[in-house]
């Protein structure tokens, strides 16, 4: 008989989904090396008002002038504009990274960072797409196309965790696959497609009653948060997968529901349910998007510093040589946590590392999670968070 287990995490203050009603969709779009070709051919393939703002990230070099809001403004009949710290966001716009700047989103506006800021690394579209999926959540979809290297992956996962969208360029249409297939990788892209099919789907998604900016107000009060629809998702996923949600953060659950109705063009929550009912694959990536979890090497920068200077040697004080350690890390989600809790351990231990035996285990509710921090096999991404030794 199949074990139940029950998520209970920490309750907060209950709230309706998408309360942020006003907000239109806005679309962050990466790209590097061959990325603008790949954004003109998208650009002239949306229509003059396609109900969504359009913020496009370019790798620049600093200290060159820009022609990129020149060479845009003759593909589309949309106000194409450079952003100026502080620019808010307005509808049916485009708008273009200046050289040497970081962009974010706050409050409805852009705001500029240098580069050469202290603390601030050259990885704009990574920047950019978690400013965005905290200011947006499901109306905050990424794009990331043709260019080198990773930027990009950490704020594709970051969207897909806020209930948001996430597309890559495929690889026959790119001039360099390195950004697109490190996102595909990670596994936090919904669809894989051609700059012009990127722009159909844009379309299509932002008419949709979940996302649509022009009905918002009537859609975030939708059956989406009410009990009893919720309570049929619930029973479903408990028979599937023997883990109970009814205590899980109802915004949460609302995003995440929602999101996989407008990726299957799905308006009607009773319609989704009955595609759950007879489709065991949708249960799986349900079940797979409640879990995500947005996680990294040293996450919680604070937290690993006393681990290492405090708790650490605490533990490790008294111990005689040859008694184990033991260590669970619960909701390991990848693996990165444990794989930076063992670094602070042997750089703890030094030369004494081979005479104190330690177990680690980590433990989640999430198959797929278990077998990527099993296989402990991680993108070059990873340079950011941890040193090279």
């Amino acid at each position: 008989m199949q074990k139940k287990i029950r998520v209970t995490p920490k309750k907060k203050k209950i709230m309706p989904a998408n309360t942020k009603t006003t907000f239109f969709p806005v679309v962050g779009i990466g790209g590097s090396a061959g990325g603008l070709e790949a954004f003109q051919e998208l650009l002239k393939n949306l229509s003059d008002k396609p109900g969504m703002a359009f913020v496009f990230i370019m790798h620049l070099t600093p200290g060159h002038k820009s022609m990129l809001t020149e060479l845009l403004a003759r593909l589309t009949k949309m106000p194409v504009r450079e952003i100026k710290n502080g620019m808010l966001l307005e509808v049916n716009h485009v708008y273009i990274i200046p050289p040497g700047t970081n962009i974010s989103i706050a409050s409805e506006k852009l705001i500029l960072s240098s580069i050469k800021d202290a603390g601030l690394k050259r990885m704009p579209i990574d920047w950019f797409f978690h400013s965005l999926a905290e200011e947006r959540g499901n109306r905050a979809i990424g794009v990331i196309l043709s260019g080198t290297a990773t930027d990009g992956t950490l704020g594709a996962e970051a969207i897909k965790a806020e209930g948001g969208i996430v597309f890559a360029q495929d690889e026959k249409s790119s001039k360099y696959d390195g950004m697109p297939q490190s996102a595909i990788a990670a596994g936090c892209v919904d669809f894989v497609l051609s700059p012009k099919k990127i722009a159909s789907e844009l379309e299509r998604i932002a008419k949709h009653p979940l996302i649509s900016f022009a009905g918002s107000v009537k859609t975030d009060k939708s059956i989406i948060t009410e009990d009893k629809g919720l309570e049929s998702i619930f029973d479903i996923l408990r028979s599937a997968k023997g883990l109970d949600f009814t205590h899980y953060k109802t915004p949460t659950i609302s995003r995440r529901v929602s999101r996989r109705m407008v990726l299957l063009k799905l308006e009607n929550l009773k319609d989704y349910i009955k595609f759950l009912r007879e489709n065991k694959d949708e249960v799986e990536k349900l079940y797979e998007d409640l879990l995500i979890n947005v996680t990294s090497f040293f996450r919680d920068s604070k937290v690993f510093d006393t681990l290492k200077k405090q708790i650490l040697p605490a533990i490790l004080k008294n111990k005689t040589k040859n008694q184990e350690v033991r260590i669970w890390v619960p909701g390991c989600s990848s693996g990165e946590e444990a794989y930076s809790i063992a670094i602070c351990i042997l750089e703890t231990l030094g030369n004494k590392a081979g005479a104190v035996p330690v177990q680690i285990f980590a433990t989640d509710v999430s198959e797929n999670g278990i077998d990527k921090a099993r296989q402990g096999i991680y993108g070059k991404n990873i340079k950011n968070s941890i040193t090279p030794e």
